[in-house]
C-alpha cells in the first residue's frame, strides 16, 4: 500500500466489497486509476481545485468529466440552490422552474424550440433516438462518437454484454469527417434509418463543409440530424457547437455543464419533431427535481452575463499552446500530440516500441497526480482556472515530458513505473 494514497486505497478495498468497480461511474473507477500511483476518492472542491481522502490538493482538469465549467461551489449557482432548497425540491405537480430554464435554453441554443430534461446524458440521446424513430417511422441510427450507456448505443461498442443481438443490429457505426463512408452507409440500408447521431467535435476539428455536408446527406436520406453536445453545448459557445460552427440540427441533447455538475440533461429541437415527446414515453419522476434546475437557470444566466466562454477559450488556449511548445522542445512530436478545441482539450500518446500507449498513459499518470495534477488526459477547462493552474500544469507537463524522453531513449520504463502498468479497456473516444 502506498504512503501517499493509503486511506484512498483502504476506502477503496471496503467499497469493492459492496459496489462493483468501486464507483457508480465507469470513467472514475479503477479501470481508469492505476492502482498504487492513483488517488481513488475526492472529498472536498472548490474553484479549480479538489482534495483528495489522503488531503493531497490537486488542480483539476478532469472536471467531474466535464460537468464542471464555472468551478466547484461556484457562488451564484449554489446561492440559487440554497434559496430553492428553502421551498422544496420535488412536488406532486411541476414547478415554474422547469419552463423557465426551458426558455433559457430556447433563447440560447439555436435549434431549441421545444425542451424535454432528464438527469443524464444518456437520458438524452436515447430520448432523441426514440424521437428520431417515432418521428421517421425507421429503426436504424448511424452513430460517430460517444453517447452513454444504453443499449441503443452501448450494443455497438465492445461493452455490449447484456444487450441483445437484435438491439445489436439496429445501431452502424461511421467514420468522422468522412462523408462518403456515410453515404454509403445509408444506401446500404436505404429507408431504414431514423436518425444520423454524433458528436460534432471532439478530438478532431471537422473538415470544412463537413458539418454541413453531414447535414445536407442525412436529409437527403429522410433521417434526422442529432448533434450530442452533452460535453461541446455550453462550453464551446453559449449555444454550444452548433452556434460555434454555424450548423443546425434537428435536435440536440446536452448535459455535463448544463447545470454546472447537478444531475441535469436536456434534449432540445425542433417543435414539429419535439411534440411527439406528448405521444412516446419519456418520462423521469425525479425530471423536474427544483435544485438542479435552479443551477442550471444560475449557471446558464451566469453564461450570458460573465465572460464564461471567453475564459475557457482563453485558458484552454494557453494549455494547447503551451503544450504544443513543451512537446516540440523535448523532440517529442512522433509520441505525443495535442489535440481538440481550447475549452476541451486532449494529450495524446502514441505507441513508442517497445512500449505501448497504455504504459506509457500509466506513466503519464503517475507523474501527474504525483504533481497535484487530477487528469485523465483531457484538459476540460473551467472558469475557475487562473493563470497560476495554468502555470502548474505546463511545469507538471514539462518535467513528465523530459522524462518520458528519456524513458524512450533508454528503454527505462521498468525503473520509473511504480505501477503495474494499465489494460486496454473499452474506450469512449
Amino acid at each position: 500500500m502506498s504512503t501517499r494514497y493509503k486511506k484512498s486505497e483502504t476506502l477503496l478495498e471496503r467499497a469493492l466489497r459492496t459496489i462493483p468497480l468501486g464507483s457508480q461511474t465507469f470513467s472514475k473507477s479503477k479501470t481508469q486509476y492505476p492502482f498504487g500511483v492513483s488517488p481513488y476518492f475526492i472529498t472536498r472542491a472548490r474553484g479549480s481545485r479538489v482534495w483528495d481522502a489522503d488531503g493531497n490538493e490537486y488542480v483539476d482538469f478532469v472536471n467531474s468529466l466535464a460537468s464542471i465549467t464555472l468551478g466547484y461551489a461556484d457562488p451564484d449557482v449554489d446561492a440559487a440552490v440554497k434559496a430553492q432548497l428553502e421551498a422544496g425540491v420535488i412536488f406532486s405537480l411541476p414547478h415554474p422552474i422547469e419552463m423557465q430554464v426551458a426558455e433559457k435554453i430556447v433563447e440560447m441554443v439555436p435549434c431549441a424550440e421545444m425542451v424535454r430534461f432528464g438527469k443524464n446524458g444518456s437520458d438524452a440521446v436515447a430520448g432523441a433516438v426514440r424521437l428520431a424513430r417515432a418521428y421517421t417511422r425507421r429503426d436504424r441510427v448511424a452513430v460517430c462518437g460517444y453517447h452513454g450507456w444504453q443499449d441503443w448505443y452501448i450494443g455497438s461498442t465492445a461493452r455490449n454484454r447484456g444487450v441483445p443481438q437484435a438491439v445489436r443490429e439496429l445501431t452502424h457505426n461511421f467514420p468522422y469527417n468522412d462523408l462518403s463512408a456515410l453515404d454509403i452507409l445509408l444506401k446500404a440500408h436505404a429507408g431504414e434509418f431514423a436518425a444520423v447521431v454524433l458528436e460534432p467535435m471532439n478530438t478532431t476539428h471537422p473538415a470544412p463543409g463537413y458539418l454541413e455536408g453531414l447535414r445536407d446527406v442525412t436529409h437527403r436520406h429522410g433521417a434526422l440530424l442529432v448533434f450530442d453536445e452533452t460535453i461541446t453545448g455550453f462550453r464551446y459557445a453559449k449555444g454550444g457547437a452548433q452556434e460555434f460552427f454555424g450548423v443546425t440540427p434537428d435536435l440536440a441533447t446536452f448535459g455535463k455543464g448544463l447545470a454546472n455538475g447537478y444531475p441535469l440533461s436536456a434534449v432540445a429541437g425542433r417543435a414539429e419533431v419535439m411534440s411527439l415527446m406528448e405521444d412516446i414515453f419519456f418520462s423521469f419522476t425525479f425530471g423536474g427535481e427544483t435544485l438542479s434546475l435552479a443551477a442550471s437557470l444560475a449557471a446558464l444566466t451566469k453564461l450570458q452575463t460573465a465572460p464564461v466562454i471567453e475564459a475557457l477559450w482563453r485558458q484552454g488556449g494557453n494549455v494547447m499552446k503551451g503544450l504544443a511548445r513543451l512537446i516540440e522542445k523535448h523532440g517529442l512530436a512522433d509520441v505525443c500530440a495535442v489535440s481538440g478545441n481550447a475549452p476541451w482539450t486532449f494529450f495524446m500518446i502514441n505507441d513508442a516500441p517497445p512500449y505501448t500507449s497504455w504504459q506509457l498513459k500509466t506513466l503519464y499518470l503517475q507523474e501527474m497526480f504525483a504533481r497535484g495534477i487530477l487528469t485523465l488526459g483531457s484538459h476540460n477547462m473551467s472558469y475557475a482556472h487562473t493563470d497560476e493552474d495554468v502555470a502548474q500544469l505546463l511545469h507538471g507537463y514539462d518535467e513528465f515530458l523530459g522524462l518520458l524522453k528519456e524513458v524512450i531513449a533508454n528503454c527505462s520504463l521498468a525503473r520509473h513505473l511504480k505501477c503495474q502498468p494499465l489494460e486496454p479497456l473499452f474506450k469512449v473516444r
